[in-house]
């Protein structure tokens, strides 16, 4: 259930994941889009200014010129009241009703730009009320007649018309009091439809929409046009950047025109020329370097032959020598193994230099392995007073590789621990996973201090230089240990702090050059205590 949920969160989260990366990698598409939103923005914020005004306009047009004729029509029904009421015979209240309508409808002229609604005040029951085109009485909001009668003056607002039909239109109603004879008190309201500025604004904000669209556009494609000018030499200066750093010395970028870009481009052919210049000088002075090295070392093989048949001849005879002339063909003969150490050391450096090693791989127990090697260094661990112990995790296994090559790293491994190590002894452990196998090499003694972890495999590098060697050693073995790892596809690591040891990590895989993803071992221990090993076969040897 758990692994199906995980395969539907990485599926949804897929595409967001897809388009963050594009957004990342994408100088072009971050810009342009980046214009295209500030556009909009801009746009948008310009667009509803303009309706603003424009709205506001025709609403004061509007205003001004519908108060204007409602007050006009208001004196005009009042003087037609007026006129109604100069004789003894007065029309019925209906009659002056629908002539004060009539008289106003004609105003409006055809079509009618406005309608007329005549409303009783209520002073008198069964009034007569009017009005033009079938407006409702529902058009004059509660609020509006109220605004009327109290005020006794002209009043407005913005209201829907509507009508008997059920229809409905935004509009401004303007009202004001009328007085009919013989009835009492009226209101007349002018209904103004607002039609056609509707229709006016719905064509400025279609225009400013559609201009709007087209200057994003516009906007979009130029900022994507100007920035590819940008663009495009750097992507094709970074792909040269790239091949060059690959190891393509004599790539360089095509200087067009004489701009900044142009005097970028000539910058890097110059920087990339002096690169070039200064890696063949080096890779000359390196060849120059291994050649010196791998020629005096076979050159030296000669003499030291030599030297050694003479030193082995009073080696042999120093029981018949006086003191001091046996001390020294002891320390003749311990010298020139330590002399032939750093030979064989040299020469076999200068083999991973020319690219000349090889590997002779065969399938061996790599368990057995490593215990011949702490059975070898039992003695040497023993006049150290380092213990030695030997942890299988798992049950052994043959591994396919040069079985050469990986006793000498082993050996190094254990000799350096002993070398460095402390009564709380050595532990060594062999781990198998399902497509690599590992041995650490784990001691208690001074450790390592920071940054020196990724030192310890330089060439002649020794933590404290006025420290000497107990085990001899040419300052080569770690050195030649990593080329050894690497030969093999593996990985050769290593952990230490001060005072809580160091710990080595040999890391293989079953094969020859073989692919694993990690190694089937921890190469940090849980705290400064001998790690433990569960489920671990323990095997003390001395």
């Amino acid at each position: 259930m758990n692994h199906l949920l995980i395969r539907s969160l990485d599926f949804l989260l897929a595409g967001p994941r897809w388009a963050l990366r594009i957004w990342r990698r994408s100088l072009l598409l971050r810009v342009t889009a980046t214009t295209l939103v500030l556009s909009t923005i801009v746009m948008a914020a310009l667009g509803f200014s303009l309706l603003s005004r424009v709205t506001s306009g025709l609403l004061d047009a509007k205003d001004r010129a519908s108060v204007g004729e409602a007050a006009a029509g208001l004196v005009e029904a009042q003087r037609v009241m007026d006129a109604a009421d100069t004789g003894a015979t007065t029309p019925s209240a209906a009659r002056l009703v629908d002539s004060v309508v009539t008289t106003l409808a004609a105003r409006a002229g055809s079509p009618g730009t406005f309608d007329v609604i005549l409303l009783s005040s209520g002073q008198v029951p069964d009034a007569p009320e009017r009005g033009t085109n079938l407006v409702s009485v529902a058009s004059v909001p509660t609020e509006l007649r109220t605004a009327v009668t109290d005020s006794k003056r002209q009043s407005w607002t913005y209201t829907d018309i509507k009508s008997l039909d059920g229809g409905s239109t935004p509009g401004l109603v303007v009202g004001g009091p009328l007085v009919i004879p013989t009835v009492g008190d009226y209101e007349l309201y002018y209904l103004f439809p607002l039609t056609q500025e509707q229709q006016t604004l719905d064509l400025v904000r279609g225009a400013v929409v559609v201009t709007g669209l087209l200057l994003i556009g516009l906007l979009a494609l130029v900022a994507g046009l100007i920035t590819r000018q940008v663009v495009v030499p750097v992507r094709a200066a970074a792909r040269t950047a790239l091949r060059f750093s690959d190891g393509y010395l004599s790539e360089r970028i095509k200087v067009k025109g004489e701009d900044d870009l142009a005097r970028l481009a000539g910058a890097f052919n110059d920087m990339a020329a002096s690169i070039a210049r200064q890696i063949k000088q080096l890779e000359g002075l390196s060849r120059v370097q291994r050649r010196f090295v791998s020629d005096v070392s076979h050159e030296l093989r000669t003499p030291l032959t030599t030297i050694r048949m003479a030193a082995d001849v009073m080696f042999e005879e120093r029981a018949s020598f006086d003191g001091p002339t046996a001390r020294a063909a002891e320390l003749l003969q311990a010298q020139l193994d330590r002399f032939e150490s750093l030979l064989v050391d040299l020469l076999e450096i200068s083999r991973f230099d020319a690219g000349a090693a090889v590997l002779e791989a065969d399938p061996f127990d790599l368990y057995a392995l490593v215990a011949r090697v702490i059975d070898s260094a039992t003695p040497l661990a023993a006049r150290s007073g380092v213990p030695l112990r030997l942890h299988a995790r798992d049950e052994p296994r043959l591994i396919y590789a040069d079985s050469r090559r990986i006793d000498r790293v082993i050996r190094n491994l254990v000799g350096n621990a002993i070398e460095h190590g402390n009564e709380r002894g050595v532990d060594v452990t062999i781990g198998f996973g399902d497509d690599a196998a590992a041995v650490t090499v784990r001691d208690y003694g001074v450790g390592l201090r920071p940054g020196e972890s990724s030192l310890v495999f330089n060439r002649f590098w020794r933590a404290d230089p006025a420290r000497a060697r107990t085990t001899g050693g040419s300052g080569l073995g770690l050195a030649i240990a990593l080329e050894d790892a690497r030969l093999h596809g593996g990985w050769l690591e290593a952990w230490g702090e001060p005072r809580l040891g160091a710990c080595f990590r040999l890391t293989l895989p079953l094969s020859v050059r073989g692919t694993f993803a990690a190694s089937p071992l921890d190469l940090f221990p849980e705290d400064s205590a001998p790690t433990p090993v569960r489920s671990a076969k323990n095997v003390e040897v001395g």
